[in-house]
């Protein structure tokens, strides 16, 4: 496994070594502003520098007098066109530029201009080095060395010397332009993060507001078919006319609940929600239920104080569907990291002339209330248990905050 290691090691670093610097390394992007103004007085200052050795020297008198803006034009214009073939990854094409460059470096020091010629091959290697795969550049830079101890007079220390200022600057300009291209590659992979993250939100928050609607509409439509569907069984059974209009008035009466419970989903979603130990006494009033809140008082997040308003609206209706009449309790506990929800109803028996009428209204709901509450409690990390207990039944939600 150690060999294995030390394999992939050395392939990631030969691959390193063959490798042309990051796009973003190879553009300006980024840069700051003082960087560009330094490097612009540079480009300026060499380029006078390249031009007046030219003629100081000597080498460039009387109809050889055009040559040096001319040749310095041919340079310029080659660098400018390398900046995009690198860009483009080309590699003939940038080294054939250099060698453009070289090759004016090298007829200035033919004409007897040596440290013109110095320069140009000192700018070719630190060009080659920041810009090219690592093995290009170290191999151009040691093509140079042989012109920089032709040309400097103190032979092979000063062309080892310029060598290795040559290879210093262009290696410490690419690990700048790394380092840059890197950050902003970070900053590209934030930002596609975060939109992605945004994106999963809004799915999230549209997935919440769609199961709240439907908890709603879910309840109120079983209440209203409930009550209906009475009404139906005693309009076949003859009964009496106030009955049945007392059924239907409660059934509007359920239908206008389910749009005012339609209206608070949506307040609470926004955030504009009522304590939650507030909204189980409002709602226990209509059954009559005992009420009992301990623990401090919090504000919780919105989708448990969600999941305990749910939960307790359909306990309730199941107990006003199959136990109408019974005592009911609701006791809601504020704990450390949790908070639970308990509704216990006392579960009387049936009249038996009412036997046929609940299995009837029995099949008439939907039968995905339980499913549904502890599907919401688990969402949240927290579990749900409903059965029979005694004589009634007990619903026990729990949910951490």
């Amino acid at each position: 496994m150690r060999e294995s290691a030390e394999a992939r090691g050395g392939t990631a670093r030969g691959a390193s070594w063959r490798s042309w610097p990051s796009r973003e390394a190879l553009t300006r992007v980024g840069f700051p502003r003082g960087r560009i103004v330094l490097d612009y007085t540079m480009i300026v200052g060499l380029s006078v520098f390249v031009v007046t050795g030219c003629y100081t020297s000597g080498a460039f008198d009387g109809w050889w007098a055009p040559l040096p803006p001319l040749g310095f034009g041919l340079c310029a214009a080659a660098a400018l066109r390398y900046h995009h073939t690198t860009l483009d990854r080309r590699l003939a094409a940038s080294l054939g530029l250099l060698a453009a460059i070289t090759l004016c470096g090298l007829g200035a020091y033919a004409a007897g201009a040596p440290k013109p010629a110095t320069v140009l091959w000192f700018v070719v290697a630190v060009m080659a080095m920041e810009r090219l795969p690592l093995s290009v550049g170290s191999a151009t830079v040691a093509v140079l060395a042989a012109g920089f101890a032709k040309a400097d007079e103190t032979g092979v220390i000063g062309a080892g010397v310029t060598t290795a200022a040559a290879l210093l600057a262009g290696y410490s300009l690419r690990l700048d332009a790394e380092a840059r291209g890197a950050g902003f590659q970070l900053l590209a992979q934030e930002r596609l993060a975060r939109e992605a993250e945004a994106a999963s939100a809004a799915l999230a928050e549209r997935a919440r507001i769609a199961r709240e609607i439907h908890d709603v509409l879910a309840h109120s439509l079983s209440a209203q078919m409930v009550r209906l569907e009475v009404a139906r069984l005693q309009i076949e059974a003859g009964a009496d006319r106030a009955e049945i209009l007392k059924l239907v008035t409660s059934a509007r009466s359920m239908a206008k609940e389910g749009l005012t419970e339609t209206r608070h989903a949506l307040s609470a979603l926004r955030g504009d929600m009522v304590p939650v130990e507030d909204y189980l006494r409002e709602l226990a009033r209509e059954d009559r239920a005992e009420v009992d809140v301990t623990g401090e008082r919090r504000d919780l997040p919105a989708e448990a104080a969600q999941a305990v308003r749910r939960v307790a609206q359909e306990a309730l209706a199941n107990v006003r569907k199959h136990a109408q009449g019974a005592r009911t309790r609701i006791r809601f506990v504020y704990g450390t990291d949790e908070v639970s929800l308990e509704i216990r109803d006392s579960g009387p028996p049936p009249a038996v002339d009412d036997v046929r009428l609940g299995e009837e209204l029995g099949s008439s709901g939907s039968g995905y209330g339980l499913i549904g509450m502890r599907e919401r409690a688990e969402l949240l990390g927290g579990s749900l248990d409903a059965g029979p207990e005694g004589t009634g039944f007990t619903v026990r939600l729990r949910v951490p905050v």
